[in-house]
C-alpha cells in the first residue's frame, strides 16, 4: 500500500446550522440495512502518548475482517497523525495481513491532535466513493470543537457514521467526541488501556454495521454476547 500526506480543508461557520439541520433529519431517517460490501476509515491518534494503544490496536485490528467473513467484503483504510504537522493515509486493503503489514510500520511521535485533517480527509474520500463508516481511535483533543462540527455535518450527508472511540476518560475530548458521533448519527464510546476485549468487539461492530447494517450489527452482538456492542447498538437506534 502507498502513503500519501492529508490536507486540511476549512470551511465556513455561517454554514454550520444548515448542516447541522439536515445532519440530524438523515440520522433520524437513516436506513436500516447497509450493502453487503462496506467500506470503512480506522483512523488513529499517532502521538507519543499513544504508543502502548497503536501496539494493542496493531494486534486485535483483524477482527474487523474476521467480524464480516462470509458475509460480505470489507474494504479498510488506515489514516494516522503525528508530529506537529504529519496526517497521512494507506491505500485501502481487504484482509488483516495486508493492514498489519502497515499498521506495524507506523511508530507514534509527540506533537499535537490533527482531528480536524481527519474529518476532511474522510469527506474527500466520501466525495469520491461511499465511506460507510469511520472509527476514530484517541486520548484526548487539543483542537477548537467548533471547527469540527461543520465537516461532521457534511459527513452525515453523505451517509458517513462516526464511532468515537476515547482511551481514558478526558472531558473535553468525551464532550467533543460525542458531538461528533450524535452529529453523524454514530456512536461515542470510551475504553481503558487494558480493555483490548472491548475494543476489539467494537473494532468487529463498526464493521459489521458497516458490512451489514443494522441486520449486520445485531447478528455480530449475538454471537459475542457483547454488552458494548449492545450498547453501541442503542446509540444507534436514539433518535438525535
Amino acid at each position: 500500500m502507498t502513503r500519501k500526506d492529508i490536507t486540511t480543508e476549512t470551511s465556513g461557520r455561517q454554514e454550520v446550522n444548515d448542516f447541522l439541520n439536515k445532519a440530524r433529519d438523515l440520522a433520524v431517517h437513516a436506513p436500516s440495512s447497509g450493502p453487503s460490501q462496506g467500506r470503512l476509515i480506522f483512523a488513529m491518534d499517532a502521538t507519543a502518548s499513544r504508543q502502548p494503544s497503536w501496539d494493542t490496536a496493531a494486534e486485535i485490528q483483524a477482527e474487523m475482517f474476521e467480524a464480516v467473513d462470509g458475509v460480505g467484503a470489507l474494504d479498510v483504510q488506515l489514516v494516522f497523525f503525528r508530529g506537529l504537522s504529519e496526517c497521512k493515509s494507506s491505500g485501502w486493503c481487504r484482509n488483516a495481513k495486508s493492514f498489519r503489514n502497515y499498521i506495524t510500520k507506523v511508530t507514534c511521535r509527540a506533537g499535537h491532535t490533527q482531528i480536524e485533517r481527519v474529518l476532511a480527509h474522510v469527506e474527500r474520500e466520501a466525495n469520491a466513493q461511499k465511506v460507510d463508516a469511520l472509527i476514530y481511535v484517541g486520548d484526548c483533543i487539543e483542537e477548537n470543537p467548533d471547527h469540527l462540527a461543520p465537516i461532521a455535518g457534511r459527513l452525515a450527508l453523505k451517509g458517513v457514521k462516526t464511532f468515537m472511540f476515547q482511551e481514558g476518560h478526558d472531558r473535553d475530548a468525551g464532550f467533543a467526541f460525542a458531538e461528533i458521533a450524535r452529529i453523524t448519527g454514530g456512536a461515542f464510546m470510551q475504553f481503558d488501556a487494558s480493555s483490548a476485549k472491548k475494543l476489539r468487539d467494537l473494532l468487529g461492530a463498526v464493521a459489521s454495521y458497516a458490512v451489514g447494517g443494522q441486520s449486520g450489527l445485531s447478528v455480530y452482538q449475538q454471537k459475542t454476547g457483547s454488552d458494548e456492542v449492545l450498547r453501541l447498538s442503542h446509540q444507534l437506534r436514539k433518535p438525535r
